[in-house]
Parts: C-alpha cells; sequence; structure tokens
C-alpha cells in the first residue's frame, strides 16, 4: 500500500494535492505545460502505480498546465533528465526506457480502480491516449488531440495508441488518423467519441471537480467495482496487443539506426 504523504511531493512531473478523497494530478515540465521526456516517463509509470495502491484516493483527475496539456520533447538541459530525439537508441535501452516502461505505465494507469476523470486543458500532441484512458474526458476549447510522435515522426505508433484510437474511433478513422498525424480539435474529438465535454477554458477544471463530487456520493465499493469492470476489456486488449506494439515500434527503431542514410531522423521519440 501507498501513503500519500510518501508520494505526493515525490515526482518532478507530477503535482498533486488531494481534498477529502479527490486526487488531482496536473503534469508540468518545471512549472509549464508537460514536455515528454525520460524524466516524465519514468515518472508517470512510477506515480500512477503508487496512486493505485494508496486506498485513500477516491477519484482521481488528470489534467495539464499552461497552454498544453503535454507537448513535444524537450531538448536536453545538460542534467540528463530530458530525452534528446536524436539521440541513438539500442536495444537495450529501448527495452529499459520504452518497452518495460511503456507497458507499465498503461497497465498502471488502468490498474487505478477509482473512476478517473481527464480534463485536457490544451494540444495533446504527445501520449494523447493517457486521457483518453479515463472513465470520463473533458476537453477545453482550446484542446486538441494528436499522435505527433510516431508515423510521422519515424515511428511505428505501437506504445497504447494502436488500440485505444481505433478502439474508440472505430478502425478506419483510427488507423487514418495514426497514419496521417491528423489534428482534432475540441469540437471534432467530442464528434468522433474521444471526448465527452467540451467546455470554456475557465470551466474545465471546476466541472472536473463537480463530476468528481457527484460520482464521490455513490458507495465505494460501487465506484471501485464500476471502475474496474469498465476498464477489463481495455486491460485484456493491452495484455494481448501493448508489448507487440512496443517490440515492433522498437525493432523499427532499433533497425533505423543501424541502417543509416534513410533519410529518417534518428530516433525522433518525443515520447
Amino acid at each position: 500500500m501507498s501513503e500519500f504523504e510518501d508520494y505526493a511531493n515525490k515526482y518532478d512531473s507530477v503535482k498533486m494535492r488531494r481534498e477529502n478523497g479527490i486526487l488531482e494530478m496536473t503534469f508540468h515540465t518545471d512549472g509549464g505545460s508537460l514536455r515528454w521526456s525520460k524524466k516524465a516517463h519514468q515518472d508517470l509509470e512510477q506515480a500512477f502505480l503508487d496512486v493505485g495502491r494508496d486506498r485513500g484516493n477516491e477519484i482521481v483527475i488528470i489534467t495539464g498546465t499552461g497552454p498544453e496539456y503535454a507537448g513535444p520533447a524537450v531538448q536536453p538541459t545538460g542534467d540528463g533528465g530530458h530525452h534528446d530525439p536524436r539521440e541513438p537508441v539500442t536495444a537495450e535501452e529501448w527495452d529499459q526506457l520504452w518497452y518495460w516502461e511503456g507497458k507499465h505505465m498503461l497497465m498502471n494507469l488502468l490498474n487505478i480502480e477509482v473512476p478517473m476523470i481527464a480534463a485536457i486543458n490544451g494540444p495533446a500532441v504527445r501520449h494523447p491516449e493517457i486521457p483518453l484512458l479515463c472513465d470520463i474526458v473533458l476537453a477545453s476549447e482550446r484542446a486538441t488531440i494528436q499522435d505527433s510522435a510516431h508515423f510521422n515522426g519515424g515511428l511505428v505508433p505501437g506504445d497504447g495508441v494502436h488500440i485505444v484510437f481505433p478502439l474508440i474511433m472505430g478502425p478506419n478513422r483510427g488507423r487514418y488518423f495514426l497514419l496521417t498525424g491528423q489534428v482534432l480539435n475540441a469540437q471534432e474529438s467530442k464528434d468522433v467519441g474521444l471526448v465527452s465535454e467540451v467546455l470554456p477554458h475557465d470551466d474545465l477544471l471546476p466541472r472536473a471537480w463537480e463530476l468528481a463530487l457527484q460520482l464521490q456520493k455513490r458507495p465505494p465499493l460501487l465506484r471501485r467495482y464500476a471502475r474496474v469492470m469498465l476498464t477489463q476489456d481495455l486491460k485484456q486488449r493491452m495484455q494481448e496487443l501493448l508489448g507487440y506494439g512496443l517490440a515492433l515500434e522498437g525493432l523499427a527503431a532499433v533497425q533505423r539506426v543501424e541502417s543509416p542514410g534513410t533519410g529518417v531522423p534518428k530516433n525522433p521519440f518525443g515520447h
């Protein structure tokens, strides 16, 4: 079991506050919009594990800060905390940083056995599948959703986006979205079923808390088991297809490094 006091301030990429059992997780980089990096990847994998192991969390809200929900990777700062997308990758590095962590990050998220609400405050262009794995997905009118890291960035879309988007949007629209780098605005995201409500920006987080308080009125086991039941199909799909997708993504990335002259950047991870 985890205790809130032990992990509340543990992660550089996640600011946490909890009021009467409702946990708000705000993703960020140095207080601004989240920039995906090795550090952020590691933080979220472990943070989701801690949150899921804390029975004091009754409802979880995830959101971002600043103008974006989650943006591209930043360049290195010299402290080793940020990933350089030009950096070559070996099979061993891929196994640790993306294959192992990638599997556990999404499974740890799905193993949070309480209702989850996503409040997408702005463009979500990296790991957009994370908020979509919540039970209720809200979007600011400023939000957009795009998978910018994978196919158009030189990577196989195999880190969970290949499961989430075709499932929610339908196979043909999902494959089109992943292969073209399509950018969906907030209303388009609602129209295809990715989000449930589009709100004025200033109303987004208050609405998330309103819904959290509404859900919290239900008995604890009703809330927990509803989340378990409603995510079971997703867990089964992830168990079957996530590792396979990450392995193919890594195989193509490692092959690219070993086969120079392809005209493709070595490793535009941006995960």
